[in-house]
């Protein structure tokens, strides 16, 4: 791949948090760096940990694999490394990886001069899982609230742990992640699809500016956030998504104990004195 002429000028020495010039350097167009070689060590060490533990299990079906956080009797306690223990550490290894992408996102942009928007947002994934394999079960007393890693054991958590912490169909925190979740579908949809309208005309045609946008959504709604504004709103829906859907989890057992319906929290609203 050719390098571009603004590429040969920010790939110069500098920028980097940890390790000075030793892994300061490009693998063709990707930037390495120390927390590079960081994601790539926790990378094939939490692969390798997930196939031994894989392994271990009745099958090799990639659906049914599954590994397992440790039983309830281990509290947050260390446990052995075929009773939850290979779980604990292919937990440590997806933190790793993931803060060490991050970091990696920091160095780039202090290279490229730019904000640190990428990161902040890869931040609020990470703190979406942290929360769910790390604060949850600490706060509940017990690593074995932790989500196993598998397909089909996955998605039998997410509806366990849906219904049997009071129905998440009526927590609200869970109602307003997926409100960000599907505006946040709706604000990219609008935004690519008026983007390739304008930037893609029919032969012949000219591309148009950004005024034809603004009036585009003017004309539809009466009012148009603008260039900059649109993206701004959609990093604060995404963000926004995946703060409120660690907030659903962190309240459901810490706070709302198991088998309590979240339809009785709803009551306050039946309790207004506008319905008296």
């Amino acid at each position: 791949m050719a390098m571009l002429n603004f590429e040969r000028k920010y790939r110069v020495r500098g920028g980097t948090l940890i390790g000075g010039d030793l892994f300061d350097f490009w693998v063709g167009p990707f930037y390495v760096g120390f927390f590079g070689v960081t994601s790539i060590f926790f990378i094939i060490v939490g692969v390798g940990l997930i196939c031994w533990g894989a392994s271990l299990g009745p099958t090799w079906n990639l659906f049914r694999l599954s590994i397992n956080p440790p039983p309830a009797e281990f509290g947050l306690s260390l446990a052995p490394m075929k009773q939850g223990g290979i779980w604990q550490a292919v937990t440590v290894c997806a933190i790793g990886a993931f803060v060490s992408w991050a970091l990696r996102e920091v160095e780039i942009c202090r290279k490229l001069g730019i904000g640190y928007h990428v990161p902040v947002a890869f931040g609020f994934a990470i703190l979406a899982y942290v929360t769910l394999v790390v604060f949850r079960p600490i706060a509940m007393g017990s690593w074995s609230y932790g989500f196993p890693y598998g397909f089909m054991s996955h998605l039998d958590w997410v509806s366990g742990t849906g219904y049997t912490y009071g129905n998440f169909h009526y927590n609200p925190a869970h109602m307003i992640a997926i409100t960000f979740f599907f505006t946040t579908c709706l604000a990219l949809a609008l935004h690519g699809s008026l983007v390739l309208s304008a930037v893609n005309p029919k032969k012949g045609e000219t591309v148009k500016t950004p005024e034809h946008e603004n009036t585009y959504f003017r004309d539809t709604i009466g009012y148009s956030i603008g260039t900059l504004g649109i993206h701004r709103l959609g990093l604060f829906l995404a963000l926004s998504a995946a703060f409120w859907s660690a907030v659903c989890m962190i309240i459901s057992g810490p706070l709302w104990a198991e088998g309590d319906p979240w339809v009785d929290w709803w009551n306050w609203w039946l309790e207004l004195p506008i319905w008296s």
